[in-house]
């Protein structure tokens, strides 16, 4: 993984040594917190990423083993992301991904720009007080993941880490990201070694720096020592080459020119070894007794030459990548495989010098063997119907590879009629091929795929990988976002950290008036002088939009000099963006960034392709919102509008909409004042649509009516058994109905498959009511729902409530009734009010409900 382990790569700036005495700076810190990753925790990549200045991004400020071109989606990610590393930052905790299905599974936006196989941890870097950042490392994938070993190591790490960045803002020093990242090398074993040497041709004094005493064998001496010649030679150089070396010398000595040689000598372990000479005459000093001199360098290139010469032997191409992809070597047989001369592929990405590679799905391969450090291959048509295998083989250094004539039918046929272009086929990361026989697979381009389902202005295949990411991420999260308020968070959460930004306003075309939706960032009123702006005033977001063309501003004197007297701020560059959905207007978006910024071709594109993300995500949501205001109202409308008052028992009640999606629930309460006294109702019509809704309001009435006939509990139920299959709407539903007298506190008390009530005494235990019943209704039209006698003490409190307060996902509803129980043993409140309150409270989790929620309290004053 590490050939020959890496040198040091924490050194100061500028000397190449460390500095003894000096005070670590935050780079020194973070390099050697990831040179510990990789040499410590067996880890082939490392980075560290510290908070923005404005606390609401991530940003890559050191990497090691990993080129910084392969992490350019994430060189600045959102803390409120959903990513690993925000999350670890947020939550304080390691999160650990064994692999691609891990990844998968828990991080869906993390695979959309990096599709490839391996496993990661990602730990805070937290000092006494706050959290500066997040260290991360990257493994092969395997079955089981990282090690807890290297885990551990790298939160010793990170702890370190987090320490040393205490001590350094002790000093008043700053720590935060930063818009350039130190990309540290990982040094190659040496392959070639260079010494020095200096000879006078009059006295034969030589003198070598120690590299040329350890190429020669000899034991290391004092610069400047002055050796024989003869003694040197005489014991390493090989007998017959001292005359070649005599002859050149002597030539030197009277025509100042000396010719590269080719020496052989033994070293000390008796070895035969072959060195090159190179040497430059120089005339002696006047006046001394110094002679010409021969000065040079002796190299010993080992194996190298012999492997280069036999690799040009070769007919298969071999080429070497450096870890960013450029070119830096190519053998004969890949000019003439690739047909194409190795001056104008050195240097270069294969993708970028050779038109027929220019796919996407090419530099896609080239990232997955960089990223998950594992061979892969692909299969490509060199026009005008050359099938060529490629297969790379990568490590800590660059990457090897090969490519050989090859014929795929399948895949030809797989690929007829698409342009070169399109036509490269990438086999899985991860397994390893053998070199004269790539194993392939039928084209599979993510990228290519993403690029030709992209909306009109996205970025071509020039755009990069990174900037399709942004496209990707965007539209994953605006898919998961339901309601305009959720799409304006995602274009919060996602923009300003993916392009630098500190400012981001969205505005709303409404009866040809812009009404804000989303600011970040702006100073407080800032924004109030632009609510309710004309579409078609005089100012840069209303006019984006009535033209349907952005308008950038690279600094202030531009946006100053086309708007005068326009309102500023802080803020040094701007973008005004239109929101269009299907050719109609829906609002701008303005994004402002705090130094002067100019805006590339690429970062042009992507905005607009974002901002018509964006907008057909608004367009959806604004008609959403709608609806569900709509579906709201209806359900809202079949509840009971207001609670009785009766004299000896309070009543309170909660209902609460499921959160996701805008289909309405059956679930529903009802009171009902009797000549007995009150009769208390919670039922659920199974699902989630308008029929649901209306099989619950006819059930309610149904209830009602019979209630008011005099029908005890039970035959109430029983009647209503009957009733359901007869709304010819083949849903179930259950219902829990107590009648209670105040006066005596006596209760009657029945349920249809519903769960059962839960009373708190006076004394501030409570008891779940297996009230006695049936099954649901609409299951068995002969059903017999008897009716269980209880009484109530004064000061108890009776819960009725309906699945969504209890039931969560992978629980049992047993855990959940346990949970309401033991809120309502330590609510102690006079007010039921603030007892509903509290219930729905501390027993839903925060954030989207899946259900709905109905609650129905009833206490007994006595």
């Amino acid at each position: 993984m590490h050939e020959g382990g890496p040198r040091r790569l924490h050194r100061s700036a500028g000397t190449g040594e460390d500095a003894p005495g000096a005070e670590p700076s935050c780079d020194d810190l973070q390099a050697g917190a990831v040179e510990d990753a990789l040499t410590g925790a067996g880890a082939y990549g490392a980075m560290v990423y510290l908070r923005s200045r404005d606390r609401r991004s991530l940003m890559l400020s050191t990497v090691a083993g990993l080129p910084v071109g392969a992490l350019e989606p994430f060189r600045r990610v959102a803390v409120q992301g959903a990513l690993p590393g925000p999350l670890a930052y947020r939550s304080g905790r390691t999160v650990h991904l064994a692999g691609a299905e891990d990844s998968l599974r828990r991080f869906p936006q993390l695979l959309v720009g990096l599709p490839y196989a391996f496993a990661s941890a990602y730990v805070p870097v937290t000092g006494a007080d706050e959290t500066y950042g997040v260290l991360c490392a990257l493994w092969p994938a395997t079955p089981d993941g990282v090690p807890a070993a290297a885990r551990r190591h790298l939160r010793r790490t990170a702890r370190r880490l987090g320490g040393d960045l205490d001590r350094l803002v002790a000093r008043g020093e700053a720590v935060e990201g930063r818009r350039t990242v130190a990309e540290l090398p990982w040094p190659p074993a040496p392959t070639l070694r260079v010494g020095l040497f200096d000879l006078d041709l009059r006295t034969r004094a030589l003198e070598v720096d120690d590299t040329v005493r350890a190429i020669l064998g000899l034991p290391p001496g004092a610069h400047g020592e002055a050796e024989s010649l003869a003694r040197v030679l005489a014991a390493t150089i090989d007998p017959d080459d001292l005359p070649r070396l005599r002859n050149a010398l002597g030539r030197a000595a009277h025509t100042s020119l000396f010719p590269p040689l080719r020496l052989r000598f033994k070293d000390g372990a008796g070895r035969v070894r072959t060195v090159q000479i190179w040497g430059q005459v120089r005339d002696g000093v006047s006046g001394d007794a110094t002679g010409p001199h021969l000065t040079g360098a002796v190299l010993d290139a080992g194996t190298a030459a012999a492997a280069a010469q036999a690799v040009e032997r070769l007919r298969r191409g071999v080429f070497s990548l450096d870890p960013d992809g450029r070119v830096d070597y190519v053998n004969l047989g890949s000019e003439l495989l690739l047909a194409s001369r190795r001056e104008e592929l050195l240097g270069r990405r294969l993708w970028e010098a050779l038109p027929w590679l220019a796919d996407p799905a090419v530099e896609d391969r080239h990232l997955a063997a960089v990223i998950s450090r594992q061979p892969t291959a692909f299969l490509a048509r060199r026009p005008p119907d050359s099938w060529l295998a490629f297969s790379l083989y990568p490590d800590a250094h660059g990457m090897t590879g090969t490519v050989v004539a090859g014929d795929h039918p399948a895949a030809a046929r797989h690929t007829r009629g698409r342009s070169p272009g399109h036509q490269a086929a990438g086999a899985h990361a991860g397994r390893p091929h053998p070199a004269d026989a790539p194993a392939v697979a039928p084209a599979g381009a993510r990228y290519a795929d993403a690029l030709a389902a992209e909306p009109a202005g996205a970025p071509g295949p020039g755009a990069g990988a990174g900037a399709i990411y942004h496209l990707l991420r965007l539209a994953s999260a605006m898919s998961e976002a339901v309601s305009v308020r959720e799409v304006c968070a995602v274009v919060a959460e996602q923009i300003l950290p993916a392009f630098g930004g500190q400012e981001v306003a969205i505005y709303l075309a409404e009866e040809s008036r812009l009404r804000l939706a989303l600011q970040v960032g702006y100073p407080e009123g800032f924004l109030d002088p632009f609510e309710g702006t004309p579409v078609q005033a005089r100012l840069p977001g209303a006019e984006a939009l009535a033209t349907g063309v952005p308008i950038f501003f690279a600094s202030v004197d531009e946006l100053a000099g086309s708007y005068p007297g326009i309102a500023l701020d802080q803020m040094c560059a701007w973008a005004f963006l239109p929101l269009m959905a299907s050719g109609r207007p829906v609002g701008s978006c303005i994004l402002g960034f705090d130094e002067p910024h100019t805006f590339t071709s690429e970062e042009r594109a992507v905005l607009t392709a974002l901002c018509g993300l964006i907008a057909q995500a608004l367009e959806r949501a604004r008609l959403y919102d709608a609806e569900f205001a709509l579906a709201r109202g209806l359900q809202q409308a079949l509840l009971p509008h207001a609670l009785p008052r009766l004299k000896g028992v309070g009543i309170a009640a909660r209902y609460l909409p499921g959160t996701r999606g805008m289909e309405i629930g059956g679930d529903w309460y009802d009171t009902i004042v009797t000549p007995r006294g009150l009769c208390l109702v919670v039922g659920d019509v199974e699902g989630h649509s308008v029929a649901a809704a209306g099989v619950m309001g006819q059930l309610r009435s149904a209830v009602r009516a019979f209630v008011a006939s005099g029908h005890p509990p039970g035959e109430v139920l029983a009647l209503l058994n009957r009733l359901l299959p007869d709304l010819d709407s083949q849903l179930l539903a259950s219902c829990c109905l107590v009648e209670l007298d105040p006066s005596s506190g006596r209760a009657s008390g029945v349920r249809a498959g519903h769960l059962p009530p839960v009373l708190r005494h006076p004394d501030g235990h409570t008891e779940v009511l297996e009230l006695g019943g049936g099954v649901l209704l609409g299951v068995d039209p002969e059903a017999c729902y008897p009716v269980e006698e209880l009484t109530l003490a004064p000061g108890s409190v009776l819960a009725l409530y309906t699945d969504g307060l209890v039931e969560r996902p992978g629980t049992s509803i047993d855990r959940g009734i346990d949970g309401l129980r033991a809120v309502l043993e330590r609510s102690d409140t006079p007010s039921l009010e603030s007892l509903a309150d509290r219930l729905l409270a501390e027993t839903l989790p925060p954030g989207n409900r899946a259900d709905d929620v109905a609650v129905l309290l009833a206490r007994l004053d006595g």
